[in-house]
């Protein structure tokens, strides 16, 4: 039996190829569809030898997928008509034709009863790179499927599995989204979100090293307490094994002092030790308030002594204190270890900063595709 022939579509910058590198599994990529040149640019810089048609999904013709003889989809489809924090346009979405012109051509009705009525045995999966000991929140949908007479071995009829199989179950995730697509967003749920500035002996720190109660940054209670107990989770590595060695050329990472005074209460703060770190979004490094966790390189400067009665000073002050933490973004680098790809993987040097967090920021991790992909052909 030869390779697996695989039909890569929204390649971007090419996650889902590396996923099928690091799977192991015997498999060429036979054609990679994507209407971003840039992120084909990327593409075509790591893997030159895979067929790249940059066109729309919707221009590909039946007759040319049959051509292509392939054996498995991969597949990214934009998230941003069904997440809580876009419109909700859902398939009214324009952003959403091409997915559904994919539904209609394999062949009509929607994804899951179309498998069904296909003769495919499925899974759905909420996962999340820490369920790998990656200490990055991302959580996704994902859904496999095998053309079989049999159930998968491991398949839940019926149930979204937020765990992988051979793992014991994490922390219950309460979110559901639709079929075959991303979800950008936390852990907390939609009646979970309104912000309250911490009062009490019962909030915390928000830094990982930091256990006493003071009010400083404005996260529900309930919020730092899962984010201690993931700092806790012996199970997931430090950020620092993730990190690139500090050089002048970090200056450039450091947050300005304009974003440091408007935006320090509503900063999700990371050190080193850290065992988390908050979803990379594509405005990663461009903008600031919920884009994805900073970094506090002075490991020796504790938080509260920085932002107890911070609110009290002249903007002067303040920014004197904020600045002792010596805050900065993760370098595109950090990201992509934390996604999951290869050292050898990188960027054509023409493409700007700007474009490579926002090309990082639409891609998946690396790992949790891989791992996917050995379950569904094991």
């Amino acid at each position: 039996m030869g390779p697996v022939r695989v039909l890569e579509l929204y390649s971007g910058i090419g996650g889902m190829h590396q996923a099928l590198r690091e799977s192991c599994i015997s498999a060429e990529v036979v054609a990679a569809v994507d209407v971003n040149t840039v992120a084909n640019e990327v593409y075509k810089h790591n893997f030159p030898s895979t067929p790249l048609w940059a066109k729309t999904i919707e221009g590909i013709t039946l007759a040319e997928l049959n051509r292509l003889s392939f054996d498995m989809i991969l597949m990214s489809p934009p998230c941003q008509p069904f997440t809580r924090i876009g419109l909700q346009g859902d398939v009214s979405d324009p952003r959403t034709n091409s997915f559904l012109y994919i539904l209609d051509i394999l062949p009509r009705g929607k994804l899951v009863e179309t498998l069904k009525k296909c003769g495919f045995k499925y899974q759905e999966f909420l996962l999340s790179p820490t369920y790998l000991g990656i200490p990055n929140s991302r959580l996704r949908y994902f859904l496999i499927a095998k053309l079989q007479s049999e159930l998968l071995s491991f398949q839940a009829p019926g149930q979204i599995l937020e765990n992988f199989p051979d793992q014991e179950p994490k922390a219950s995730v309460k979110h559901r989204v639709a079929a075959g697509l991303e979800k950008e967003s936390s852990f907390t749920s939609p009646e979970e979100e309104h912000i309250e500035p911490n009062s009490g002996s019962d909030a915390g720190s928000g830094q990982c090293s930091q256990k006493e109660a003071f009010v400083f940054k404005l996260e529900t209670a309930k919020e730092m307490e899962r984010k201690r107990n993931q700092d806790s989770d012996l199970s997931i590595q430090m950020l620092k094994d993730f990190l690139e060695e500090d050089g002048e050329e970090m200056s450039q990472y450091f947050l300005p002092p304009k974003a440091l005074l408007r935006y320090a209460f509503l900063l999700d703060i990371v050190t080193p030790s850290c065992r988390r770190s908050t979803c990379f979004t594509k405005g990663y490094g461009h903008y600031v308030e919920g884009t994805g966790s900073v970094l506090q390189t002075a490991e020796d400067v504790q938080l509260e002594s920085v932002f107890k009665s911070i609110e009290m000073l002249s903007e002067e002050e303040k920014l004197m204190k904020l600045s002792t933490l010596k805050l900065r973004y993760f370098t595109p680098r950090e990201i992509e270890n934390l996604h999951g790809f290869s050292p050898e993987f990188g960027f054509p040097d023409k493409i700007t900063m700007k474009q490579r967090y926002r090309l990082l920021g639409n891609s998946l991790n690396v790992h949790v595709v891989a791992k996917l992909i050995s379950l569904l052909t094991g």
